[in-house]
């Protein structure tokens, strides 16, 4: 019998997620997450995991870690000491940027602090042109005076940023194996390497962000696969922020590529859930205890995006803000919010009651917790309302304080705000749930979606208690709640592929380009992902390819990502990518333009190692005595009322519940308003659907 285990660490829980390769049986272990030390808690929820369900270690095929290690040691400032080395009179541009910010109007918006600081930041001789050309070479006798003085800087790691090495990277090559040589403990990371693509401030700062957090994830890594193999598990995966796993080695080759993991795993969940059911076309809603976060699967594939900035403030409009540092490679299309069981409520200098962004987080936690928190949060307003029980989370392991929690929002919003603590926590609860409700708008109205014709899957510790009250602000009209959703995401790291991806910049009219030229670099990049997927060992018989090229129109500045036909790319295939470019361009921005040239910039290829498909299951065996008490619970529709709870280890398969009524499990509660009914069937799938539909 073989077992795939995932590892996600989140801010308040880290969940291992087992699942059967043979009959798709899940399993979920949950442990309170260590922000000293994350290790801990990963190896405590490993034990805790492998001892619960009797696995032993030589019986898990796969084991999958998402982290969070590049994202925090951005957002806390404390990566290596790094030194970028550019182009002579290029040294700024990390500190010039571009003009994008998430309000224009807002004259005391500041950009991030620049990771590497201006007496880091070195020059060399040498200039391309914008075709690649030399024109001036690079200047060797300056090489050994870079060397000295990165040795009296006493840096961990180096980018090396040259002006158009995406189309000629001869230089950055020649320089990369100087310092390579010179410096052997030193990670030296070359943009023609990391992101061989046009844009000139990105490419910096994708390299940048890659060597400051380099040292620092490689350390982790590699304390975790020493910990990890002392207790007999199989080779450590890392997931990607766009769906796929790979191996420590690659991770650390592309350290970028692992940011945003964990979100990205439960979306990958979701779309595998989504196919399972025969639902096409889903919004994943993952609530967990910092933020909550949205994503949208039409006809079954996932939006991606190629322009993220990690350590933003305003990323749940639009990616590129501003307001953190830019990295270019391709990340699964989020809107995320400080939104989260841990999020803090407190009343600001106007007197207005706000949530977050600010969280509670795992140390010291909601007030409830009662491990020193003493300010109000979401997870605390749901208490006080009735929807959370003090004695049910983590199956009794975790101790409820309810009066604490009602203590502190009386006294924090009620008596500032002439309310009781049940009145301050509705308050709480519908602020937080028009802030999410936003991220939903975000991934669905604003790009051109009905979220009427989609599905909604919650999941996350706190999505299925505020998933049904965002259903009907948006009107959807179906929710899907799975089996463990608190560890949803860590079944995405094992229902997941092997996956990376690749891009080139080829930047000309597509109408200019010969069909064949542009095979020749789809080609070049199809033969890199077949060397990483016989490195995996994965039989060729299993690998596939997905090609996708950037286009806009002529006078455009930025780009859509389209899907190009499979096979060899022909007349006719490129005839049939620039009016999918129009269909596209359509569809986000309500017009196209058939007269305006069609302009390639980037070329993308992922190559992807299936793993092969699991179907989950939490098969049912009950008999149905599954109500074990009835409590007070609030409802917007009818104010507090007696409503009966029910334990979900104990629903018979095919039983319907309608609301008002409380579904708790191990690792999460399912809050059923009135006017919606909830269905389980045989595998542990609870659906909502209205029963009050006209």
């Amino acid at each position: 019998m073989a077992w795939r285990l995932g590892i996600d660490i989140g801010g308040t829980f880290t969940d291992v997620a087992l699942v059967n390769d043979v009959d798709g049986t899940i399993g979920i272990a949950k442990t309170p997450t260590t922000p000293s030390d994350f290790g801990k808690a990963v190896l405590s929820g490993l034990h805790s995991a492998l001892d619960r369900y009797g696995v032993q270690p030589d019986e898990v095929s796969l084991l999958s870690h998402a982290t969070t290690v590049v994202t925090n040691s951005i957002l806390e400032e404390n990566g290596a000491r790094t030194a970028l080395i550019s182009t002579r009179g290029f040294r700024d541009v990390l500190e010039l940027r571009r003009s994008a910010r998430s309000d224009l109007y807002d004259m005391f918006q500041d950009s991030p602090r620049v990771l590497v600081p201006r007496h880091r930041r070195l020059e060399i001789t040498e200039r391309l042109d914008a075709t690649g050309t030399v024109i001036v070479p690079l200047a060797e006798p300056e090489i050994p005076g870079l060397i000295k003085q990165l040795k009296d800087l006493d840096v961990e790691a180096v980018a090396i940023s040259l002006l158009f090495s995406f189309l000629n990277d001869r230089h950055e090559r020649r320089l990369g194996d100087a310092l390579r040589e010179a410096l052997p403990d030193v990670a030296i990371f070359l943009s023609s390497e990391v992101l061989p693509e046009v844009r000139e401030f990105e490419r910096t700062s994708t390299t940048a962000v890659c060597a400051y957090v380099a040292p620092i994830l490689g350390s982790y890594l590699k304390r975790l696969e020493t910990a990890t193999d002392s207790l007999g598990l199989p080779e450590l995966h890392v997931m990607g922020s766009t769906g796929g796993v790979f191996d420590v080695r690659e991770a650390l080759r592309m350290p970028v590529n692992s940011v945003e993991s964990g979100p990205a795993a439960g979306v990958i969940a979701a779309q595998l859930v989504g196919a399972q059911l025969g639902e096409s076309n889903l919004i994943s809603f993952d609530m967990g205890g910092t933020t909550a976060k949205a994503s949208l699967i039409r006809d079954g594939q996932i939006e991606v995006t190629a322009d993220y900035e990690v350590g933003g403030t305003g990323s749940q409009n639009r990616w590129v803000t501003g307001s953190g540092h830019p990295i270019r490679v391709p990340v699964i299309d989020l809107a995320e919010v400080s939104a989260g069981g841990g999020s803090i409520a407190w009343i600001d200098p106007a007197g207005s009651l706000r949530v977050g962004p600010h969280s509670a987080g795992a140390e010291p936690g909601p007030v409830c917790y009662g491990q020193g928190g003493d300010q109000p949060t979401v997870t605390d307003a749901n208490l006080v309302l009735g929807y959370l029980d003090a004695h049910s989370l983590l199956d009794g392991d975790l101790p409820i304080d309810y009066q604490r929690a009602e203590h502190a929002l009386q006294k924090k919003i009620g008596d500032p705000m002439n309310m009781t603590a049940l009145q301050a926590a509705a308050a709480v609860r519908d602020i937080v749930n028009n802030g999410m409700a936003e991220a939903l708008r975000i991934v669905s109205i604003e790009r051109g979606h009905d979220p009427r014709e989609f599905s909604l899957v919650a999941f996350g510790g706190a999505g299925p208690v505020h998933a049904a009250a965002l259903a009907d602000e948006l009107d959807i009209p179906r929710i899907i709640v799975p089996p463990i959703p608190g560890g949803f995401s860590a079944l995405g790291l094992v229902m997941t592929d092997v996956r990376r991806d690749y891009a080139r910049t080829l930047y000309r009219q597509l109408e200019d380009l010969a069909a064949s030229d542009i095979e020749a670099v789809w080609s070049e990049l199809q033969a890199q992902g077949e060397e990483m997927l016989t490195s995996t060992g994965i039989s060729p018989d299993h690998w596939r390819f997905r090609r996708s090229a950037d286009l806009r129109y002529s006078r455009q500045a930025y780009e859509l990502n389209v899907t190009a036909a499979a096979g060899e790319f022909t007349d006719k295939t490129k005839a049939k990518l620039a009016e999918s470019f129009h269909s596209r361009h359509e569809q986000t921005y309500g017009h196209k333009n058939l007269t305006e040239p069609v302009h390639l910039v980037t070329l993308r290829l992922t190559a992807v190692g299936e793993l092969g498909r699991l179907e989950i299951a939490d098969i049912i065996c009950s008999d149905g005595a599954s109500e074990k008490s009835r409590r007070p619970v609030w409802f917007a529709q009818t104010g507090t009322t007696n409503c009966s709870v029910h334990n979900r280890s104990s629903l018979a398969a095919g039983v319907s519940l309608d609301g008002p009524v409380i579904v708790e499990s191990l690792d999460s509660t399912l809050v059923v308003p009135p006017g919606w009914t909830a269905r389980n069937d045989y595998k542990g799938f609870i659906t909502l659907e209205r029963s009050n539909r006209e």
